[in-house]
């Protein structure tokens, strides 16, 4: 059967992979989201370090892409990007942010609100070489978010660099940088039979997490 217009609203399945109880809550959600990270990478889930992440535009209209996280600690989540993208223009004027992680074929869901801040040079200089080489080559050959005429340009402008830089090393791109966020709320959702979702949020009060369960 092929998907158009006329069917999609038929499909659904039921959510089975499991519950999540009061007594499963861990005192730091960063302890959760650890846990149910682990447990993403060992059910196979692809990407499961990819998160959707959300910005504003100065004019409110919202925007979301997929990027992955890099690092995190019990406060903090950290990501980079070129900053001349859209992304970076969005939380120069407006740094609050969310994230989601997608991580359906386990019924799962992670969803963080915060405020970032860039990270040092340092952090960023030692972040871009631990990066494969060619992936190094393409940060400096994208203008990330503007308009290009062609992919052409691009695959050319990347043979031209990697037949320059075959036996160099990459030099640093100033343009190229880091943010941390700084986690206000995660909330964990869990898929339920008969759409009752398993659903708790952390919400955080200066140095203390308050779970509430929230209705699916």
């Amino acid at each position: 059967m092929s998907i158009d217009n006329t069917n999609i609203s038929h499909i659904r399945r039921e959510y089975t992979s499991g519950q999540l109880r009061h007594s499963d809550l861990t005192d730091q959600p960063i302890q959760l989201f650890s846990i149910w990270l682990n447990q993403a990478y060992f059910a196979q889930v692809p990407d499961p370090t990819a998160m959707c992440l959300a910005t504003v535009d100065h004019t409110g209209q919202p925007y979301q892409r997929i990027v992955l996280l890099k690092e995190f600690t019990n406060k903090e989540m950290t990501f980079f990007t070129n900053l001349n993208s859209r992304k970076a223009t969005h939380l120069a004027n407006n740094p609050k942010i969310s994230l989601c992680f997608p991580w359906n074929i386990i019924d799962r869901q992670v969803i963080v609100t915060g405020t970032v801040c860039k990270l040092s040079e340092k952090e960023v200089l030692k972040q871009f070489y631990t990066r494969p080489k060619n992936n190094q080559i393409s940060t400096w050959v994208s203008n990330q978010s503007k308009i290009i005429s062609s992919k052409n340009v691009l695959n050319n402008k990347f043979l031209e660099l990697k037949k320059k830089y075959l036996d160099k090393k990459i030099p640093f791109p100033e343009f190229w940088g880091g943010y941390k966020i700084n986690i206000n709320s995660m909330e964990f959702w869990q898929g339920g039979i008969n759409r009752l979702h398993d659903r708790f949020i952390y919400q955080r009060c200066s140095h203390t997490w308050y779970v509430y369960r929230l209705s699916p």
